[in-house]
């Protein structure tokens, strides 16, 4: 929950903009309000206009829109370098923050006209390393399906159809507990879900998923006992043994668990691991076009999903091994 009152009225206009204008998710306009309340606290003590060194006992209220406009480049790259100095902060979490930093000004000088130059106009992001995404082999794949189709466990039904899902479909943590069941065509094996930056696109649904869900919904508790909540708990397609919409804690220590029991690194391995491996086993394995595995992921930038071109070093020797040249 963002406490607005504790914030000058330009950066609540920012955030409003955010929400109804750039269509951000209420997670991203948080993100929006946390770095940008850092970097005015930090601006505060850079210009000397507080004599706090707490963040938490700084005041950005008292950061006026004049004090805005003395915001250079140079003193944007103070910051960048106080974070990564100082905080230790990664070059991917500091990208974040600088996109953050890049759109707040441009709102400012573009949209309300606050601001006469933007300061942030040459911002540049620092360049990051693309590190190959960690995922399950096939065989491991199949040994996790295994464990999550247990009898002993009373939820198997459900907990087998999460996974199936995760693995079959590469969605989202949050895009699979905020399905409702009305987002699911059962005609024409598809369903409907909400990404990044409230987007909704279409997931197919092979023979496994179908199966998966048909068997977890007819062992769903009857309508009458769910939960109606702020949640809309009521509509869930996954639900928690308190019958309410299951939560994304409740996912991760589902899938964490069955990782320990199929004898994978649960440590190293995640929900969002499980996306990263269906991408891989379906770029590997189905011939997916980059173009038709991007919009299946909902990768904003085809650069995003370029990723799972490299992560198959045998088809990239086959390659060279299929080249006519070869036997000369």
């Amino acid at each position: 929950m963002i406490s607005k009152e504790k914030n000058p009225d330009y950066l609540n206009s920012f955030l409003d903009y955010s929400i109804t204008i750039l269509n951000k998710s209420p997670n991203s306009v948080k993100e929006y309000n946390y770095d940008l309340s850092n970097f005015l606290k930090f601006m505060m003590i850079h210009f000397k206009l507080t004599d706090k060194t707490d963040y938490d006992e700084i005041d950005i209220r008292l950061f006026t829109v004049k004090d805005l406009k003395r915001i250079t480049l140079n003193d944007i790259h103070t910051y960048i370098s106080h974070l990564a100095i100082d905080n230790k902060s990664k070059a991917s979490t500091r990208a974040r923050k600088i996109s953050t930093i890049r759109i707040f000004f441009k709102f400012l000088s573009i949209k309300e006209k606050i601001l006469e130059v933007n300061p942030a106009q040459n911002l540049e992001t620092p360049k990051l390393e693309k590190r190959m995404p960690k995922y399950l082999s096939l065989e491991d794949s199949r040994k996790l399906l295994e464990v999550a189709d247990n009898d002993e466990n009373r939820n198997a039904k459900r907990d087998f159809a999460i996974t199936t899902l995760f693995l079959n479909c590469g969605m989202r943590l949050s895009e699979l507990v905020g399905i409702n069941i009305n987002d699911i065509d059962f005609s024409e094996c598809k369903m409907t879900v909400i990404g990044k930056g409230n987007k909704e696109r279409t997931i197919y649904l092979n023979k496994s998923c179908m199966k998966a869900l048909n068997d977890y919904i007819s062992s769903r508790p009857p309508q009458n006992l769910i939960k109606k909540d702020a949640k809309n708990s009521d509509k869930a397609l996954f639900l928690s043994e308190q019958k309410r919409r299951i939560s994304n804690r409740t996912v991760q220590n589902i899938i964490s668990k069955e990782l320990k029991q199929a004898g994978l690194d649960s440590k190293n391995l995640s929900v969002h691991k499980l996306r990263h491996t269906a991408a891989t086993l379906m770029y590997q394995y189905g011939d997916v076009d980059i173009r038709a595995l991007q919009e299946l992921l909902g990768h904003q930038s085809i650069s995003t999903t370029e990723i799972y071109t490299h992560v198959n070093n045998e088809r990239v020797r086959n390659a060279v091994e299929s080249n006519p040249l070869n036997d000369k």
